[in-house]
């Protein structure tokens, strides 16, 4: 299974009832027509932490619908609960998602061989392609190098997304894993770095307003052309970064709404971005505006 090179952290849009469905389907046609491979639905930039489990599987079942096939649709269905996230596997699953996003278990703070298991114990119950979630700085784990490379091996764990920032064990999994497993960056703005030691592709947020020229940075530095590759991270760079200075998804459903892609605010405990950061996300998109 391969999910493409860019792969969208999809926002999960809101209105004062709850999920925004009306608005759902124009965010699905902006995506695909802006170049995401797959979406992710009801990871951390979906807010799945506020998200009831009957939400999550509405929402699984809206996009697997919207989508048609024409993109992949990839479930956010860890916890650091193996039996509830085997059990949300299973149910994403029967509502016809593509594939799995299972992050590291979080505050419980297993060990490396706990995360084995409990990673190997969730791959057994489905059938589907697994992508693995490695964020420390956000779970307080670590899932090292060796972890991921022994998951590389189970059939179905079939890529991971990597959020440690750790450029050293990224390329360690790179050197060692098994030939179709992929590596693909959870940072924007270390996606060329990633590219360039054999990555494959993205886990964007950015991809949400500047997908094109994300996809084509990829494809110029697979086609050779690195100079063309380093000046489109060059200019984007400021998005990838203001798109985080403050708690994520907050800029990047302020940038959608400001675009006229209504996805509606975010769910405490986030608020809303301030007057000063709305003004400083619209400069960042104006300055790219011929990209975007």
């Amino acid at each position: 299974m391969d999910f493409g090179r860019v792969v969208t952290a999809m926002v999960t849009p809101f209105n004062e009832q709850g999920i925004d469905e009306e608005n759902l389907p124009l965010l699905i046609e902006h995506l695909i027509s802006n170049g995401t491979d797959s979406v992710v639905v009801a990871g951390t930039t979906g807010e799945s932490p506020t998200l009831t489990h009957d939400e999550k599987l509405r929402l699984f079942e809206r996009v697997v619908t919207l989508a048609n096939g024409r993109i992949r649709v990839i479930a956010g269905t860890g916890t650091n609960d193996t039996a509830s996230s085997i059990r949300l596997a299973k149910e994403a699953e029967a509502c016809g998602v593509d594939g799995l996003l299972l992050v590291a278990p979080y505050y419980n703070k297993p060990s490396q061989e706990g995360l084995y298991q409990h990673f190997r114990a969730i791959a057994a119950s489905t059938a589907i392609p697994i992508m693995l979630y490695n964020i420390p700085g956000r779970t307080s784990i670590n899932i090292n190098a060796e972890t991921i490379l022994r998951l590389a091996e189970i059939d179905n764990i079939v890529a991971v997304k990597e959020s440690s920032g750790n450029l050293s064990q990224v390329s360690n999994i790179i050197r060692r894993k098994p030939r179709d497993f992929r590596v693909y960056s959870g940072d924007d703005y270390l996606l060329l770095p990633i590219l360039a030691i054999g990555g494959h592709g993205i886990v964007s947020v950015a991809s949400h307003v500047a997908g094109k020229p994300i996809a084509d940075m990829i494809s110029n530095y697979l086609e050779g052309r690195t100079d063309q590759a380093t000046e489109l991270h060059n200019r984007l760079l400021p998005l990838f970064e203001g798109l985080f200075i403050t708690s994520n998804p907050v800029m990047v459903k302020f940038a959608l709404n400001d675009s006229g892609i209504p996805v509606g605010g975010v769910r405490l405990p986030l608020v809303r971005e301030t007057d000063e950061q709305r003004d400083y996300m619209r400069n960042i998109l104006q300055d790219i505006q011929d990209l975007i």
